[in-house]
């Protein structure tokens, strides 16, 4: 018999896609905040949003430095995540990514890289039909992940206690 507790609760791609959404609101980016989240057996190994080079200044502080439309200042979120875990020694190789938007050509190309199987995301962003083609081609399953509208509201937490 189920506990009825258990049914209860969100699905995995929503709460890991919680997450990304949670690590967006660090992002310095002014054009658009974007968060990753890996993840290996259910467990969460890095966490990642776009942002400057660490001790660099940030596009928030110092506007975005851009060069052929593009701001050369941030780090995206899935790099950022791949490289946390290149730096502290955590495997990517067959963990899922949650991103909050669709990842760009060049995050595709290390998304592969890294071994990463899965690839969820909620928003579609500029979506490359190259960087499609190249995850159909390594085989790695692109799930878009549907949040409740009132996901938000839903979540009850007292900070007062």
């Amino acid at each position: 018999m189920e506990d009825e507790n258990m049914t209860n609760r969100i699905p995995w791609d929503q709460y890991f896609m919680a997450q990304s959404l949670l690590i967006s609101t660090r992002s310095t980016c002014t054009r658009l905040a974007v968060g990753a989240t890996i993840v290996r057996n259910k467990r969460v190994i890095s966490g990642g949003y776009n942002g400057s080079v660490s001790g660099d200044v940030h596009c928030s502080d110092a506007g975005c430095k851009i060069v052929d439309g593009h701001c050369v200042r941030t780090v995206h979120a899935e790099a950022n995540a791949i490289l946390q875990c290149a730096k502290f020694g955590a495997p990517t190789e067959g963990a899922d990514i949650y991103v909050s938007y669709f990842p760009c050509l060049q995050c595709t190309k290390m998304i592969i890289q890294a071994g990463i199987e899965n690839l969820y995301y909620l928003h579609d962003y500029n979506n490359s039909e190259y960087a499609k083609e190249l995850l159909d081609h390594a085989e790695i399953n692109m799930i878009k992940v549907e949040m409740p509208d009132d996901f938000f509201q839903k979540v009850s937490v007292d900070f007062t206690k």
